[in-house]
Formats: C-alpha cells, structure tokens, sequence
C-alpha cells in the first residue's frame, strides 16, 4: 500500500469533514453554451461547428482554440468556453443555441447497512440473487476519484468487460492503466473548467492528484457503497466490525472524477463527464453532489440538463438530496428525471458507559476506543470554568477559547449545546487544545454520532446531561470515567430520516410531487430491479493511515442496478421539454 506523511492524512480529514461546502457561483470566466439534442451523429462535425461559433465570436480560429475548454458531443450538443460576460451575451444569440450558462462551482454532499437491508448474498431467491449482484451493469462515479488499492476494489472472479464498453483509464499523477483492472474498467479525470476559475491546481503540496485517484475519500466512499467487493473483518478501531461491501458486488466500475479536494466541482467539468459517460456506455450514473438554495432552474442547472440527455438515452441517474436538512425546501437536485435519494438511519449503536463516583451510570455514544478510559477523572461544567471576560452560555458550550485553561487541564468538561454552538467536534477540540481529559457533550436526542474518536469523547441527550449536572452539584468532588465503546444492532429503531438530511418540497418546482427515495427496495416494472441503501458506511481508506474509516456525515445513495429508466413525455414537465430542446 501507498503511504504518505503523517501530516497528509489530517488535510484530508479536513477536507472530508468540510464536505467541501458550495463554494458559490464563481465571478464567472468559464461559459457553458448548451445547443440541445445533437443533429449529427458525427462528433468531428459538431466540435467543428462549435469552434465555427466560437470563431464567428472571436474574431480568429486561434483565439476559438484557446477559449474552448470542452466540446459537448456525445449525449447533447453544446461546449464550455472561457468568455467575457459581453461574449457570452453574444453568443446567446447565435441560431441554435437554446441557453448560455454560467460555469458553477458544486459543493459535494457499510458493513451494517445491507444486512439491516435484508440484501444478503445466501437469501436464494433475495434481492441480491434475482439481480445478480449487479452483473452486467456499469455504474459511472462522478465524485472525487478513487483510491484503487483499497480492498473494495479487488477484481476476485470479475468478467471482461463487455464489448459495448469505450471507455478509457487516463493516466496522471500517481496513477496509470494498472491501477484500472476487471473491476475498475474505466477512469477519466477533469479539471479545466475548475482551473479556468482558480487558476493551475499544483499536486505538489501533496494535498491532491492530477489525475483519477482520490485525495479526499468522498469518490472512494461512494464506489464502495455502490460496488464495492466484499471485505471480510472491517471495523474501525474495533467498532461495527462485519463485511463491508457494495449494493452490486459483480458490477463494473467507471470513474469521472470531477470534484478537487481544494474546493469544490465544476459545472462545466460534471457536463463533459456526463457526456464522455454517455458515449462510454455507463448503465447508471451516480452524482452526490449539487448546490443549496436558491436553485438554478432546470435549463441553468448543468446536472439536469446531462442528466436528461443520459436518462432519454436509457442511463439511470442517482443524485443526493443534500445536506441542509432538517428544514423543509431544501431538498436538491429535483428534476423530474433523476432519482433523489435522502439519508436515513440504521439499527446499529455505539455506547459508551459513563460511571459516576457514586456508582450510578450514564449511556451515551461515543467512537473513542484509545486509551486513558476506565480510569476516574474530575468532572467540571464549561460554565463554571469561563475564561476571562467570556459569558456562561459560550464557556458552558465549550466553544474554542471559552475555557480557563488552568482550571480545565486534566478535567473530563460537561458540555451543553447551545444554539450558537453545536458540535460535539468544537466542543472536543477546545477541551483537547487545553489538555482536558475528555468530554461529555449534552445535546438534543439524535441517532447523528459526531463525537471525534481520536479524543475522549461522548455524546449524550440533554436529560442525561442534566442528571449529571445534579450529580455535581451534590458531590464535593465529582468524579466520572469512561468505558470502551461497543457496537449494538438491532435495538435501535429504524431507518428513520438522518437529521441533517434535506427535505422537500423543492423550492423550484413544489408542484411537482417526487418521492425521495430512502433506503427502500423497489421493484421497477417491467422487473428491473432498483436497490437504495442505508445511510452511513465503514469504508477501505488506506490513504488515511486507518484500515477503515467510518462515515457518518453524507447522505447515502447509489448503488441501484440493473435498473433502466423509462419516461415518457408526459412524466417530464412541458416547458423542460422545450427549454432543453431534446426533441
């Protein structure tokens, strides 16, 4: 396995942890003229006419050549160009071109969850047997790569890929054909539209890949949930340990790496990606990522538009929902024609024990499993322990420099939620950078664990946390220790909604009734077989330096197979049919 500085795991871990949140529509340099269906099945003679139209613009062939960042010619007709506000307007303009959009910058949004799911490979006549495990189908990743040593990706007993395949295994920094095999059969990596923006993207600080492999996890995670191999023994640090493994064990894989751990996706890369996607001859198409509120309406929106042309091409397109849950209309990525999927909740737990000095115990859920734990250590209130000239509400929260650093030093600090302060990560950051013992985080019920696991840490609901406080209150000297956290199933209910998980209606078109998919089985007439998995996954990030590293902070999604769309006319509103001009 590939090993890196032990300093490059923590920006990952950053990175990932940031989700990479929307950077925003960017002061645009970058145009996507959409043109709507192809008219030719020639694909030179279409780049031809685009560079014509960006010529006519221009002023000169050389200048068209160095605009134009990708020519759209396989699923739709269109190309993105760098250009000036002015030039775009006049290309707009042009007969045949249907709309100009801006480039824009997209933010992205296990071993239980299948079993949770009754998708086991021994049911005989279960989901997994009556749809092969996936054999046959090409799932395509628009995400941030893939980390291709990981166990999940092991190519045991896969067939050659079949003949209607085209895809390519691009080559770039730390990655080369090897690293593509019978199951990763396909790997591309885009990044102009992204450097049109930001400028030249340097893998030198070692922070990212110029090429298909993954510096984040996110592209890594999502593959793995959606075709991942079986992996025997996973845990993490000991916890939720069972087989990790995909929705469709026996599909292929595609990768289009479209998303940078620096910030962010572009519009105008995901569009060539679904259009390479097209031609390659993907079966579905998997895409976590998007944009909050407000949304671009459907024919401004890059992901509806490719999406569009896949699906009317047979392609199945599974988006997220987002992550700006739990308020009502923030639910994403609504067009009519793509699945969306929200996150949901499993059965499994993960509790930890707190004992107090007077014997009685307090069960909350942590992921520490290090050391220092089973050993008595002093309890304290954040409140009590404020640092100079803070209030009561920050330091009883814990929020980064609230707290005494005399007073916390060696403590286990007791942590109330705040409306200002949230986190359970905040909380155990603050008390470690004062050398605290641990923490013990008061929040509202949730089924959400966000504790850290490199720290003592353990979350509890606001009445447990209130027990302790009297505790405290009538002990001199209040004490508490840990135990080891363990992995519980089935006692838990569910799948219930994840807390942070986007709802409906969509803010664009609430008129428009969609379900969105969470954790279900259905079978889509006539037979094709539609699989949506459970929230949260143990998932093989070597690159991390963890054997495992549990994910429990996206929604997730993919892997449906062998699953083929059918819309009709009427199932799409009208006026997207005319605007996107697929007939």
């Amino acid at each position: 396995m590939a090993s890196f500085p032990s300093s490059w795991p923590c920006v990952v871990v950053i990175a990932l942890l940031c989700s990479l949140f929307l950077l925003g529509l960017a002061s645009s340099n970058v145009y996507i003229v959409y043109m709507g269906e192809r008219h030719t099945d020639e694909p030179n003679l279409l780049e031809d006419s685009h560079h014509q139209i960006l010529s006519d613009i221009l002023g000169s062939k050389e200048s068209a050549k160095e605009s134009i960042l990708y020519s759209y010619k396989h699923g739709f007709s269109g190309f993105a160009a760098v250009l000036s506000q002015s030039q775009a307007k006049l290309i707009a303009d042009v007969p045949g071109v249907v709309h100009v959009v801006p480039n824009r910058i997209l933010n992205l949004h296990t071993t239980r969850s299948w079993d949770f799911l009754q998708v086991k490979p021994q049911i005989v006549d279960g989901i997994l047997s009556e749809g092969h495990s996936g054999l046959g189908t090409i799932i395509g990743v628009m995400d941030t790569g893939i980390w291709p040593e990981s166990e999940s990706f092991r190519d045991d007993g896969m067939g050659k890929f079949p003949s209607r395949w085209k895809g390519i295994c691009q080559e770039g920094n730390r990655f080369n054909r090897s690293h593509c095999n019978r199951k990763i059969i396909g790997a591309r990596w885009y990044i102009k539209g992204y450097e049109a923006e930001f400028g030249k993207l340097s893998p030198s600080d070692g922070v990212e890949f110029l090429s298909p492999r993954d510096a984040v996890g996110h592209g890594t995670h999502t593959s793995s949930t959606a075709s991942g191999a079986e992996v025997k023994n996973a845990n993490f640090r000991g916890l939720a340990q069972g087989i990790a493994r995909g929705g469709a064990p026996s599909s292929w894989l595609a990768i289009y790496k479209v998303c940078w751990a620096t910030g962010g996706c572009s519009s105008a890369d995901l569009l060539a990606a679904i259009d390479d996607a097209i031609f390659d001859g993907v079966d579905i198409i998997s895409a976590s990522l998007g944009s909050p509120p407000p949304l671009s309406t459907y024919v401004d929106d890059a992901l509806a538009i490719g999406s569009f042309h896949a699906v009317a091409r047979g392609i199945s397109v599974v988006c997220s929902a987002g992550n700006t849950g739990p308020y009502p209309q923030t639910v994403i990525n609504t067009a009519p024609w793509v699945m969306t999927v929200a996150a949901s909740t499993i059965d499994r737990d993960f509790p930890a024990v707190i004992t107090l000095g007077n014997n009685q115990t307090v069960v909350g859920q942590s992921f520490y499993t290090g050391r220092g734990l089973n050993k008595f250590h002093p309890i304290v209130y954040g409140a009590d322990i404020a640092a100079t000239n803070i209030d009561g509400t920050s330091a009883g929260s814990c929020d980064l420099e609230t707290l005494n650093a005399t007073l916390a030093r060696g403590k286990v600090i007791l942590c109330f939620q705040s409306r200002w302060q949230r986190s359970a990560a905040i909380a155990s950051k603050s008390v470690l950078e004062l050398k605290g013992a641990g923490v013990i985080f008061a929040q509202f019920p949730t089924k959400d664990v966000s504790c850290p696991w490199s720290f003592p840490s353990v979350q509890v609901d606001f009445e447990a946390g209130t027990s302790l406080l009297t505790y405290m209150a009538a002990s001199r000297k209040p004490v508490v220790k840990f135990s080891f956290s363990k992995t519980v199933i089935g006692q838990q209910l569910a799948p219930e909604i994840a807390y942070f998980s986007s709802r409906g209606p969509s803010s664009l078109s609430p008129s428009v009734l969609k379900t969105l998919l969470l954790q279900e089985l259905i079978y889509w007439p006539p037979g094709h077989l539609l699989l949506h998995p459970s929230y949260s996954i143990l998932l093989k990030l070597k690159h991390l330096h963890l054997t495992l590293n549990l994910i429990r902070e996206l929604p997730w999604l993919v892997p449906i197979y062998p699953a083929l769309l059918h819309f009709s006319k009427e199932s799409i509103p009208s006026g997207a049919l005319q605007q996107l001009s697929l007939h």
